[in-house]
């Protein structure tokens, strides 16, 4: 009997022995989905194409393409293999990090709206050279942040959930130690009970005065509550594509405070993901019919 597998494109080369049908995120084909084996989950398509999950009796492997899947563990059965989409977000994820540095630090939301109304009030800015970089969360994404930081020719102090002494990687359990020292925090976390809240007022209060926190991981990282009112008093500076609430209520005071700057979870979406995540696929299709071990796989 020939093997099926739920694609989310058409443009993804499918090996001899494979059965595909089509769904992105929208309509799935109702009619096609009780022999699905394989199923490549749409990528930022919302919240209907986990559900789909609990819907395939034949299942026996989800690719996500997010490289954090702890939501759709719960949804997939035991004895699914579950993978995720490690490395396909690193330089995408890398370049905003560093896009939401460069525009915090040399101050290009007030350059734009002076644009826009034509003035020229000049001021000299901050920089990314010689800034302290404290970059929380050292995994693959972690890692090409870090290349782009350090070309840049700032100082990178790493820090994962625990201390790895033999790569110079400092644990969690250090930060109070570590953030009095941080020019900038940079957060790329997954969201687990321990990341949850990982700064909080007693941390931030600990970051010198006009320290910069990133976060491109998780919103639920921060006490949203506390960076709030660290940066309406203008202590504390923000460069944020992860917010908790998410996405955080149009009428909510963080979008206009001086000095923070906002993008709608879209770090990882840039051009030169998607060609990566389709070589992806079709690797792991190739290995699906030909018997062998799936990359990537998490549980």
């Amino acid at each position: 009997m020939t093997a099926r597998a739920l694609l989310p494109w058409t443009d993804i080369d499918v090996p001899d022995g494979l059965a595909v049908a089509y769904y992105d995120g929208v309509t799935p084909p109702a009619d096609e989905l009780s022999g699905v084996e394989f199923y490549v989950l749409p990528y930022d398509a919302g919240p209907e194409p986990p559900k789909l999950i609990g819907k395939l009796p034949a299942l026996k492997a989800v690719q996500a393409l997010s490289a954090g899947v702890e939501s759709l563990v719960p949804l997939v059965p035991e004895g699914v293999a579950l993978a995720n989409g490690r490395g396909l977000h690193d330089l995408s994820v890398a370049e905003h990090a560093l896009a939401l540095i460069y525009a915090s630090q040399r101050f290009l939301p007030r350059w734009f709206a002076q644009q826009a109304t034509g003035s020229w009030a000049r001021e000299h800015t901050l920089s990314l050279a010689d800034s302290r970089v404290l970059l929380v969360g050292y995994g693959s994404i972690g890692h090409a942040i870090e290349r782009q930081l350090l070309a840049a020719e700032s100082v990178v102090t790493r820090v994962a959930s625990r201390a790895r002494p033999d790569e110079d990687v400092h644990g969690v359990a250090e930060l109070p130690a570590l953030l009095p020292a941080a020019d900038i925090v940079v957060l790329v976390l997954p969201e687990t009970p321990e990341t949850k809240g990982l700064l909080g007022a007693r941390e931030l209060a600990l970051l010198p005065d006009q320290a910069l926190v990133v976060n491109v991981g998780r919103g639920s990282a921060i006490d949203t509550a506390a960076l709030l009112a660290e940066a309406e008093r203008g202590r504390l500076r923000a460069a944020l594509d992860v917010v908790d609430p998410e996405p955080l209520p149009a009428d909510h005071p963080l979008w206009k405070v001086p000095g923070v700057v906002i993008t709608p979870h879209v770090a990882g979406g840039s051009a030169s993901f998607y060609p990566r995540a389709k070589t992806l696929v079709a690797e792991q299709l190739r290995r699906f019919v030909a018997g062998e071990p799936l990359l990537n796989v998490v549980r």
